[in-house]
């Protein structure tokens, strides 16, 4: 890796120029608009905001870090290839052949710079945006990472879940139905005991993706991390929850959720586009100690309408997961997988296969909407014939209008995992899903009775392109 941590990271990310700094926004509603506006435009850069309004000179808030593949690529350590389902095999073909690493437990750390327990500690010391204008309030937790442990196997887990300041030293925060920490927070409630929690509110973006990604069940994402890095991540253990806590971050709180204890939580811009569906009370955070370095960066990752920080992650990262999926499985000729950020992610997922048998798409269809990566939330899956890119949306449709039937290459999926954050959800966390076969009807292919496409060659498009570079420079 070029960078041990989030300082050498923007460092770098400036010196390509993929890194802006803005100084003097306001912490209410402006930083979140900004956000908001240099997400939609196409890698767009990462931003980092400097002498916020009413905070002191040297605290900073980052956005918008992994929105393009450049800065994706940086972080992963890998090529970024030419076009994005380069990118994606290149990250598929990494990702099989990591090895966890077991952590490396320090006893330095920057974190112990500024250390604050009890009455002392003030959550609202650092400048957390307001993100939208009908958020029920300030949310710390947008790119952050919740640190908990398991407490009948004792693996510990890394999620990115959403966290509210509800006041100095309460936090709320939300985990769907479904994902690690949650089940964990369950065995804990169901036994009457306190869920001790680490949360990380400023660290390197590959942290910050570790948390965000579908990391097998049981295996910690710091040995992911190290496994990625190609080196143990170094670690510090919290004085008082005891969980693993990454010693290069910027912002660290550990705390306790009591069973029984909630409070309203939301509404907050979700990565649906929409607000989240409900104010309810949820359980909270006791916050018993803040760590921090001096001039702390709070990392952040807020959700809006379509497209945001998360949609290039997850379909770039996402995609790789379902594309590995598949493979397992023994699906063969599997060509390219995408998710489509407008959706946003996995609310439209594309593969591209090579048709091998009768069937070979349907079975795709099926294990791509159901396995654990393409699983939550989805809602389209469409398969497409190895002529289609299926990271164009413009090829995908073309194929849904001219090789696809509404009555007899539609499946449909009920019951599925879903969650409150679709505003189409069904009672109980349920959704319904729709598959699409778009390949040409293997019957007709086999026979060569399709009709074909009116396309320039292969060949001639090489030769072009090495004749007139200038005219046919790889998109971004």
């Amino acid at each position: 890796m070029e960078y041990q941590d989030l300082r050498d990271w923007i460092q770098i990310a400036e010196e390509m120029g993929e890194l802006k700094t803005l100084k003097g926004c306001d912490w209410n509603l402006e930083i979140g608009a900004i956000t908001e506006i240099v997400a939609h435009k196409e890698d767009g850069p990462a931003v980092l905001f400097e002498d916020i309004k009413g905070y002191p000179k040297g605290y900073r808030v980052l956005s918008n870090s992994l929105s393009s593949r450049k800065r994706l690529a940086l972080t992963l350590g890998l090529p970024s290839g030419e076009t994005k389902m380069d990118f994606v095999k290149i990250w598929k073909d990494n990702y099989k052949s990591i090895k966890p690493v077991p952590a490396k437990f320090v006893k330095k750390s920057a974190l112990f710079d500024n250390v604050y327990e009890d009455g002392d500690i003030d959550m609202f010391k650092f400048p957390t945006p307001l993100w939208h204008d009908k958020d029920g309030g300030r949310y710390i937790g947008t790119g952050s990472v919740d640190i908990t442990r398991d407490p009948d196997e004792g693996w510990v887990n890394y999620g990115t879940y959403r966290v509210m300041i509800h006041d100095k030293n309460k936090l709320g925060f939300y985990i769907s139905p479904g994902k690690h920490g949650r089940i964990q927070r369950e065995k804990y409630a169901a036994s009457g005991k306190p869920f001790k929690i680490a949360m990380s509110f400023g660290h390197d973006p590959l942290t910050f993706l570790a948390g965000s990604i579908e990391v097998p069940y049981g295996v910690p994402e710091y040995e992911f991390i190290g496994g990625l890095r190609g080196e143990p991540f170094e670690m510090i253990e919290g004085e008082y929850s005891g969980l693993p806590i990454p010693a290069n971050a910027e912002i660290v709180i550990e705390g306790e959720a009591v069973p029984g204890q909630s409070k309203p939580e939301g509404p907050f811009g979700e990565w649906m586009g929409y607000y989240s569906d409900d104010v309810v009370p949820r359980p909270y955070l006791n916050v018993k100690t803040v760590m921090y370095r001096n001039n702390p960066i709070l990392t952040c990752a807020p959700q809006h309408k379509p497209v945001d920080e998360t949609g290039l992650l997850k379909g770039i990262a996402g995609a790789a997961e379902i594309w590995n999926a598949l493979e397992a499985c023994g699906l063969p000729d599997i060509l390219g997988v995408w998710n489509h950020e407008g959706a946003p992610a996995t609310r439209f997922t594309a593969i591209q296969i090579r048709q091998r048998y009768p069937g070979h798409a349907r079975n795709v269809l099926h294990v791509a909407s159901n396995c654990m990566a393409g699983a939550y939330n989805g809602k389209w899956t469409v398969v497409v014939d190895d002529d289609v890119d299926c990271s164009d949306m413009d090829q995908v449709l073309w194929a849904m209008g001219t090789r696809f039937d509404p009555i007899t290459d539609i499946d449909l999926v009920q019951k599925a995992w879903s969650s409150g954050r679709d505003p189409m959800f069904l009672p109980g966390n349920f959704n319904n899903r729709i598959l699409i076969d778009a390949c040409v009807p293997y019957n007709r292919k086999l026979r060569g009775e399709f009709p074909k496409v009116v396309e320039v060659p292969e060949k001639v498009r090489a030769e072009l392109k090495a004749k007139f570079p200038q005219v046919f420079k790889a998109r971004s």
